[in-house]
């Protein structure tokens, strides 16, 4: 099996990675001759505490993307799922400490390769007088009875970085700041689930999992989970993994019970869509909120990932009001999302919609037309469901052959309308209505051209329904398509009808005269119009991005208008072909 990366070079990736964070953020710098993100402005760590972390690449935006102040003042890479090398631990400690820092304090993951480059580099730092100290995260929940490794460190290990730096920026003592985190792990806890396996570059997968299958406790590395199981719905997975994140049976639960306040992180593993990742939060939120857990913040997207997995993860960590004024704190780290302070249990969602105003103190039969429009709407809706099937086989050329059925939805919706409701005699009332109704009934792109004609056709209407008046609002309408929909004349649309019956209407303007001679012109031009789309390549809509050679037959917009035209003209006593 291919696995395609976006690289340059497999070997190469880690630093060109580092490089892109770097050259993307003006806050950050590389330490040559290492894999180690810097702030820029360690001269503003002196007299603090500086924080570094790191860990093998592959789980990015972590860490380099939490270096910043407020955050980590610097972050080790190693290759890909591998730790980094004691030395470029010892050279970031060192300069950190060179900047005038008042202590180093090392955050890392609980795998036993980052303990122990991690570990060494600190003995090598504090024998050169270096003051350092080391904090661990391992707020696994995946197994019941963890090994003697203990927790594996994950997602949870961004909360503390966040709490770390907020403690560091207000000048706290490194003793100080790792009590504090030594309390504020042990109320932190995360779970993941996998729907598929990842590969380091260059390597196949460590690991299968059957299309269809998911996986429990799954590793940032791959490393196996607890269960296997045939996929579910959102809901039912946030469940399981809240229930298994929460089970007092096991040994690596995290203790939650009704009335506690937690910050919740829906940690995308690499590749589930946005889409998803919503519906997950929403999922997670209920949830919790349904057990009577206060959710006080979410962080929602990829902030540990594991390379291309598609998975997610769930870190839980219950707060009180001190631990939600550090998470608050400001931070230039450029990973770090910009979180709204606001409660977010027991918030109204939803505000209700503006009320649309009143069309008019009209009463709705009252207008010249009362006795003649009904006939009219009869007649075009007659025709459109009679030319369905003709108009559907039209539109089957540009791919998804619906013109004929959207077009009947809209006539359906006019005959149910008519029957139930006061169709207006007065034709700014008229048109006002017919667009809310082809908008809400029509739906798609015709839904939407119809509406707009209709709406800014009806203004025109609303003080005087002369024969003119008529053609300027038809005119207004047709301005109104071509404004939003982007398309001209002879770009193989119904504005190919349109246009030309409009031209042939507003002579009604200049030489007033037969109304219904001219209507009749006005009728042929439209029909000549759709007729002479065959001959016209397509410029706008979906049936622009089908070949030309392929578009033999009129355009089915177009064919709709001249029919429509023609059962307007023959419903008002005109006469028929």
């Amino acid at each position: 099996m291919c696995f395609i990366r976006l690289l340059n070079s497999v070997e190469r990736c880690v630093d060109e990675a580092l490089e892109g964070i770097v050259c993307s953020n003006g806050g950050l710098v590389l330490l040559k001759g290492h894999r180690v993100v810097l702030r820029s402005d360690l001269e503003l760590l002196k007299g603090k505490v500086a924080l570094l972390s790191g860990g093998g690449s592959g789980h990015e935006p972590a860490h380099a993307g939490y270096v910043g102040r407020g955050m980590l003042s610097g972050a080790v890479a190693g290759s890909v799922f591998a730790s980094p090398p004691p030395g470029s631990i010892l050279a970031a400690i060192m300069t950190l400490w060179q900047s005038g820092v008042s202590g180093v304090l090392l955050l890392v993951k609980n795998y036993t390769g980052d303990r122990l480059n991690f570990g060494l580099a600190a003995e090598q730092a504090r024998a050169q007088g270096v003051s350092v100290d080391m904090v661990i995260v391992a707020d696994d929940c995946a197994f019941t009875q963890p090994s003697k490794a203990g927790r594996r460190g994950l997602c949870g290990t961004v909360f503390i970085h966040k709490l770390a730096g907020a403690l560091a920026e207000e000048g706290c003592a490194l003793d100080v700041i790792v009590a504090q985190l030594t309390k504020a792990k042990k109320s932190v806890g995360t779970l993941g689930v996998s729907l598929s396996p990842c590969s380091v570059p260059g390597c196949l997968p460590s690991f299968q999992l059957p299309p269809g299958d998911m996986e429990l406790g799954l590793g940032i590395h791959g490393e196996p989970g607890i269960k296997r199981s045939k996929m579910a719905s959102a809901d039912e997975v946030v469940k399981t993994m809240i229930d298994h994140m929460t089970d007092p049976s096991s040994q690596s639960h995290l203790p939650l019970k009704s009335g506690d306040t937690v910050i919740l992180c829906v940690n995308n593993l690499g590749a589930l869509s946005s889409l998803e990742m919503a519906v997950v939060s929403r999922a997670a939120i209920n949830c919790l909120s349904g057990r009577g857990v206060v959710v006080a913040r979410v962080m929602s997207g990829s902030f540990m990932s594991s390379l291309e997995m598609a998975g997610v993860s769930l870190t839980l960590m219950r707060v009180d009001e001190e631990i939600l004024r550090l998470f608050d704190a400001k931070t230039t780290a450029p990973a770090w999302p910009n979180l709204s302070s606001v409660i977010l249990s027991g918030r109204t969602m939803y505000v209700e919609p503006a009320e649309r105003p009143a069309a008019s103190e009209t009463k709705p039969n009252q207008g010249p037309l009362s006795l003649v429009i009904r006939p009219v709407l009869e007649s075009v809706c007659k025709v459109l469901l009679q030319r369905q099937e003709e108009l559907n086989a039209l539109d089957r050329a540009a791919g998804d052959g619906d013109c004929g059925s959207t077009h009947a939805l809209a006539a359906n919706a006019i005959q149910d309308w008519m029957q139930t409701s006061t169709v207006p005699g007065n034709p700014c009332l008229l048109l006002t209505a017919l667009a809310r109704l082809v908008e809400e009934k029509m739906g798609g792109s015709s839904g939407a051209l119809y509406s707009l004609f209709l709406t800014a056709a009806a203004p025109k209407l609303r003080e005087s329904w002369s024969g003119a008046d008529w053609a300027k609002a038809l005119q207004a309408g047709t301005e109104a398509m071509k404004r939003y929909g982007g398309a001209e004349p002879g770009d193989r649309t119904m504005l190919d009808a349109l246009c030309p019956a409009v031209e042939e209407l507003m002579k009604l303007l200049t030489a007033p005269g037969d109304h219904m001679a001219v209507l009749q012109a006005a009728v042929e031009k439209a029909e000549l119009g759709a007729e002479s789309t065959r001959d016209l390549t397509a410029k706008a809509g979906r049936a622009s991005y089908i070949a030309s050679e392929r578009l033999t037959k009129p355009d089915p917009g177009a064919v709709a208008v001249a029919a429509i035209f023609r059962a307007v003209f023959e419903a008002l006593g005109g006469k028929s072909h």
